[in-house]
This record gives structure tokens, C-alpha cells and sequence, in this order.
């Protein structure tokens, strides 16, 4: 018989604001792959969060799905917020979305980035992590390379980490490497991003 997956109670902070300089600017969040939105696969992973924040753009607000069973988004409902200052990067999103956050905020926190399409395959592997073992978090690792943009942290962790940050422009291993991380094997490559045309055309022909 197999054992279920422990379940870990999470709010979600979605990375959705980068230039995307390699697309022409291109916004990542609209991006279809698979007949889906990057945004809709993001908030899909992240369907099991208590809280979701989306950190981009303010022209997102139109395209945030209520929780509408008739529409298939059974999440809840989307915050949006933008980093200060925009373009700060993925230390000053993951703050901007924190700080949005309402208070009480769960325990754990989903951090995904929104040009990461199979992310949603590796979220019971994450809450595996750190469920069978004392960490501040857990996130993928595919050929010798992190990929701390698909990661479960613990909130109190990230909170301390940032505590006198500068943010703007900040690399998300300082931040990481203040924590004590649990790395998860992505040998199937749900840690695979979208940065180029080329990430755009072999995703839209296969994002299984």
C-alpha cells in the first residue's frame, strides 16, 4: 500500500515580475504552453495554499481567476502585489509577497516562479522533505544546479533570513544560504524553466 504524502499547511508566493529581457519583454505570466497560461499552471500548483500572492505587474489584476468552480479554478482567491522597486528581483519579490501576506500567515510558505510549468508535479515531493526531517526548507535541485524558485520555506526561516537584506537586486543563494535546506533530486526536470523562444517552442510541444 502506499503511503500518502504528508500534508504541510502553506500560503504561496507566485514570482511573476521579471523583465523577461530574453522574450522581448514578453510577459511570462501570459505565456501559453500546453493550451494553459503560465499564470493558471502556477496558481494550479499552488491550489492547496490557505493564501496565494501574485508579485508583478498591476495590468495582472485582469487576469486573476476568482474561485469559481465553474470556471476550474478551485484555489483561493489571488492577492497581487508588485516588489519595490519593480524589477528587483526575486529576493525583493519573495518580500513584497510576504509582506502581503495576512496576518496570521501559515507556517510554511510555496515559492514558485511563474515560467516554471511542471512545478505543480513536485509540491508533494517538497512537503515530503521537510515532513521526515528538521529543515528551514526544501527545493529542487536538477544536474548539480538549485532551483530555489520551486521551494517550500518556513516562514519564521524566510523572515529572519530578510531581516536586514537589502533586497533590490539581492541573489536568491545569500538569502538561501542563511537557511538550513533539505535538496530535493528533479531527475524528470519539473525545475525547468522558460527564459528563451526555444524554452517557449519545446514546452508548447511537450509539457508533460
Amino acid at each position: 500500500m502506499t503511503r500518502a504524502a504528508p500534508r504541510v499547511g502553506y500560503d504561496a508566493v507566485v514570482l511573476a515580475g521579471g523583465r523577461a529581457s530574453r522574450l522581448d519583454g514578453t510577459s511570462k505570466a501570459g505565456l501559453v504552453v500546453g493550451g494553459t497560461r503560465l499564470l493558471d499552471r502556477a496558481l494550479a500548483a499552488s491550489a492547496r495554499a490557505r493564501r496565494v500572492v501574485i508579485v508583478g505587474p498591476p495590468e495582472l489584476a485582469r487576469a486573476l481567476p476568482a474561485r469559481d468552480p465553474a470556471s476550474g479554478y478551485a484555489g483561493p482567491t489571488p492577492l497581487l502585489t508588485r516588489e519595490d522597486p519593480p524589477f528587483g528581483g526575486p529576493v525583493a519579490g519573495l518580500a513584497a509577497g510576504l509582506r502581503a501576506l495576512p496576518d496570521p500567515g501559515a507556517s510554511w510558505v510555496l515559492l514558485l516562479a511563474v515560467d516554471v510549468p511542471r512545478a505543480a508535479r513536485a509540491i508533494a515531493h517538497l512537503e515530503e522533505a521537510v515532513s521526515r526531517e528538521p529543515a528551514d526548507g526544501a527545493y529542487l535541485t536538477r544536474g548539480g544546479r538549485a532551483q530555489w524558485l520551486v521551494g517550500l520555506y518556513r516562514r519564521a526561516a524566510l523572515d529572519g533570513a530578510l531581516d536586514g537584506i537589502e533586497t533590490d537586486g539581492a541573489p536568491m543563494k545569500r538569502l538561501v544560504g542563511a537557511l538550513r535546506c533539505t535538496e530535493v533530486p528533479d531527475p524528470a526536470g519539473w525545475s525547468d524553466d522558460i527564459d528563451t523562444p526555444a524554452d517557449v517552442a519545446r514546452y508548447r510541444k511537450d509539457v508533460r
